[in-house]
């Protein structure tokens, strides 16, 4: 089931709310609980029992953890066996695939082999788990007695598809107790309408300009036409996977939970460094935390820093996908962090803003054409296209249709990537002298945003969130 579904919207998600808000507070884990699992088994009724398997294995893994604490070879080998567990599970689901295909590419024969679906979901809840038997063993946080609060912990709805990835140690206490309120229940709608109006009228409308783009044939459009796809690309992977961010937080706060910020505005950033600090700001934690500093960080020179940096990136691409443009990618970034680093990022700060922000984003929508495209053989045919190798001149009657068809929406979206969109929205509310009319605006303004989206999402195609695959 997807947040921006009719089913959701006008079935599931009233209902939940209802049952939650009705009924005593000691039952409210429970009925969100249930209601998660339903929520999940909508559309994996047999993959639930594997996210029930690993509540259950995480759970005890967490006590053994926690029990051995005064033996630290004997809680060693508990953490050991608990990532290898956790990694042998999402390997298998999301490389199997993957590593056969690269067999059969490799050998003179060939294996025959099931492709299996790839759980949804599986990234960010196996991140979540491991996440916290790290830090029981870790000693950051005690173990979790209570099975009910960690099952909600991993399988919480709001967040439990497409992230932000949240760490035990940030929601611990919020499971135990937490605060249910009007007005935090408006603050998560107004969030909930924002990331619903993001994915549904900017990030499928660009969308579809870049689904056209990429089903034409390598060589036939112009240089201004492949950088508009992927210019396109990049707003609606941002739109999409951060408006479905904003849908989580904001469903969290009507439940009355916190979850932190997954994105702040990225395509502003001034290097690809800060880029990466404001992108899936919860995956980018996840990796410094669990990765990078365990290898070493910054702490044994430089060499083993651009090891460890390398290290991180070439995972943090796999775990987008398994394929080796996604290895690639991961590489690429790993690569020009290491020269933001210690090459040219001294020299980097002595440029002029604008300069500084023309070459992040050039190195940004590169990134993105290795992300998007088939095979590695595209992605290079493309990146000529948009220097023009192999392209049909500089403008075409396809770049202007494009334009002209879609200029409004190419505007919001640059207003909606930067402080500027929300800025503006601030202001608007602000224009009644009274409270009262400023909270009858801003009820009215929010109620306009979502019935526009809903209109879009009735009578528009519907597409899938991009990263419910990875």
């Amino acid at each position: 089931m997807l947040f921006s579904s009719i089913h959701f919207l006008f079935v599931f998600l009233p209902i939940t709310m209802l049952v939650y808000y009705l009924v005593p507070y000691k039952l409210k884990n429970f009925v969100m609980l249930i209601a998660s699992l339903l929520f999940y088994a909508w559309g994996e009724p047999v993959y639930v029992i594997l996210m029930i398997l690993s509540i259950l294995f995480n759970y005890v893994m967490g006590k053994d953890i926690s029990e051995r604490q005064d033996n630290l070879d004997k809680k060693k080998q508990s953490l050991i066996f608990a990532v290898v567990v956790n990694l042998l599970i999402l390997g298998f689901f999301k490389y199997y695939g993957f590593l056969m295909d690269t067999i059969n590419a490799i050998f003179p024969f060939k294996i025959t082999y099931r492709q299996l679906p790839l759980p949804v979901g599986i990234s960010f809840y196996t991140f979540q788990a491991l996440s916290y038997v790290v830090d029981v063993y870790k000693g950051e946080v005690k173990s979790q007695k209570n099975l009910l609060q960690f099952a909600l912990y991993i399988a919480m709805f709001p967040q439990l598809i497409a992230g932000p990835i949240v760490r035990y140690i940030d929601i611990e206490a919020q499971l135990a107790k937490r605060q249910i309120h009007i007005t935090k229940i408006g603050q998560g709608a107004m969030y909930f309408i924002r990331g619903f109006a993001k994915k549904i009228l900017i990030a499928d409308t660009l969308g579809s300009v870049f689904v056209e783009i990429l089903d034409m044939k390598l060589g036939t459009y112009s240089i201004l036409t492949a950088w508009l796809g992927c210019i396109s690309y990049a707003f609606q992977i941002y739109f999409d996977f951060s408006g479905y961010s904003d849908m989580a937080i904001g469903l969290g706060k009507m439940f009355g939970f916190e979850f932190k910020q997954n994105f702040h505005y990225p395509y502003i950033s001034l290097s690809v460094s800060e880029f990466w600090r404001r992108w899936h700001i919860s995956l980018s934690t996840w990796f410094r935390e669990y990765v990078y500093i365990p290898l070493g960080g910054n702490r044994d020179g430089n060499g083993k820093t651009v090891r460890n940096l390398l290290i991180v990136w070439m995972l943090t691409g796999l775990w987008h996908g398994a394929a080796w443009n996604f290895l690639i990618w991961g590489f690429y970034y790993g690569v020009i962090l290491v020269l933001e680093k210690f090459i040219w990022g001294r020299a980097m700060e002595r440029w002029m803003p604008i300069v500084r922000r023309i070459y992040t984003l050039a190195v940004i929508l590169f990134g993105w054409v290795l992300f998007f495209s088939p095979s590695l053989g595209y992605a290079v045919r493309y990146m000529g296209s948009m220097l023009g190798i192999g392209a049909e001149g500089l403008i075409d009657k396809q770049t202007m249709f494009y334009v002209t068809s879609n200029w409004l929406w190419y505007v919001v979206a640059f207003l909606g990537a930067s402080p500027i969109g929300y800025t503006l929205i601030k202001q608007v509310q602000k224009v009644p002298t009274s409270r009262l009319g400023r909270q009858i605006l801003s009820v009215g303004l929010y109620m306009g945003i979502f019935f526009i989206a809903l209109a879009f999402l009735v009578t528009e195609s519907f597409q899938p969130f991009l990263y419910f695959r990875f």
